[in-house]
């Protein structure tokens, strides 16, 4: 149980319940293969019944963390942050990303957009769930919308958000890890009679890092 003092710098967003950092190399969309730092914030209820961090679910396993001390970290390896999670715009990111941006660093989050837009960012991938969709403003925002295709509805849910997204935004689909032999040859067949969309893989996983 958190002390109300504990609680009220969370809901401020002066401690965030921090489940992992990490240096590594962008395995997924736009900025596959390139060095950033990534910051994994706890507390998720979207409920993706295939997520591959399904401990970050529960925020209270992830003891909150000062603000300024995850971008001290941050500052000390990369020149890119990524923001995510579990769902990081669960919790206010306007003072996580301000003092970051304070240290010259380019912010990115990977959202499911499914709450209020907070925090300023240098490239938001939404990538929209079906059981809770995104809201308004991150469908305007996007610079990638990133759908992952586990079954083959889901290419007509791609279709339906590539309608609902700004004209700018990068179009990706990417098949669910577990279903990667049977969805990749569909995602290939599919971008080709449909080349407003990209391949998106997991190449972090196929490098075995994080």
């Amino acid at each position: 149980m958190l002390s109300k003092e504990t609680q009220l710098a969370v809901e401020k967003g002066e401690m965030l319940p921090l489940m992992e950092e990490f240096y590594t190399i962008q395995g997924e969309g736009f900025h596959t293969g390139t060095a950033a730092y990534f910051i994994r914030i706890g507390g998720c209820d979207v409920g993706c019944h295939w997520c591959d961090v399904k401990e970050s679910w529960n925020a209270e396993l992830h003891p909150p963390t000062a603000t300024d001390i995850i971008v001290t970290n941050a500052k000390k390896y990369a020149d890119t942050v990524v923001v995510t999670g579990g769902e990081p715009l669960t919790w206010d990111m306007t003072l996580l990303t301000q003092k970051l941006k304070d240290k010259n660093l380019k912010v990115h989050i990977e959202t499911s957009g499914a709450y209020p837009v907070t925090g300023t960012w240098d490239w938001f991938c939404l990538s929209p769930k079906k059981n809770k969709l995104p809201v308004a403003d991150a469908y305007a925002i996007a610079n990638e919308l990133k759908v992952i295709v586990y079954n083959k509805h889901d290419f007509i849910f791609a279709e339906e958000q590539a309608a609902k997204v700004n004209s700018n935004a990068i179009l990706f689909l990417q098949p669910e890890w577990s279903k990667k032999e049977e969805m990749t040859p569909l995602i290939v067949d599919y971008v080709m009679n449909n080349p407003k969309w990209r391949v998106s893989l997991q190449t972090h996983k196929y490098l075995n890092i994080p």
